[in-house]
């Protein structure tokens, strides 16, 4: 994989967690796939949808699944159980080796940090299991922010928690609606083609 970074000085980076820092994204589709049949649902989850979705919470995932299938899950117990699936599976997800080989080069010298729209307590997981944990003294998740991506709530709270205005962030994302968050930041990005379905 080619990193396309932009040319110009940058103060911070920060770096989506998710299909970005590690090959998750089959795993998630999984997780919810799986998830949803537990619950009743009688058919596989799109996956064009679930793709589409990368970077919402997962609580507002729940949320457009079941209006998506004409379903009422209880959206808390299908998060709960979605996640639970995918803490399992989760030794198995590969680090994207070109971004975190960049992150830890970038972390020599200026101020690195995780913005994710996951829950807390998965990103400090899943960055703890991955052996990145002490490579990001900023993490900002879901759990933080009132808005999700697309807005740009994510990536600004994680400018300021490094101290760097948000004009001077480099943001490595891979899916469109967090590419979006990072201009309604005012921040340029790298978009991470890191995909396999």
């Amino acid at each position: 994989m080619q990193l396309d970074i932009p040319a110009g000085e940058f103060a911070g980076y920060i770096f989506d967690l998710d299909g970005t820092l590690v090959d998750t994204m089959p795993l998630h589709y999984q997780a919810w796939r799986d998830a949803l049949r537990e619950f009743g649902l009688d058919r596989d989850l799109d996956i064009d949808l679930f793709y589409s979705l990368g970077g919402v919470p997962a609580m507002q995932v729940a949320d457009i699944f079941n209006r998506h299938h004409g379903t009422d899950f209880d959206p808390l117990g299908l998060r709960d159980a979605k996640e639970h699936k995918f803490t399992r599976l989760l030794p198995t997800a590969p680090l994207i080796r070109p971004v975190v080989e960049f992150a830890r080069k970038m972390a020599l010298t200026h101020p690195v940090s995780v913005a994710s729209g996951g829950p807390r307590d998965v990103v400090l997981h899943t960055l703890e299991i991955k052996e990145l944990a002490s490579l990001f003294a900023v993490v900002v998740s879901a759990n933080d922010v009132q808005q999700g991506k697309p807005a740009p709530d994510t990536f600004l709270l994680a400018a300021q928690q490094m101290g760097v205005p948000p004009a001077q962030c480099l943001v490595f994302e891979d899916a469109e609606l967090g590419i979006q968050a990072a201009e309604a930041a005012g921040m340029r990005w790298v978009k991470v083609n890191s995909q396999t379905r």
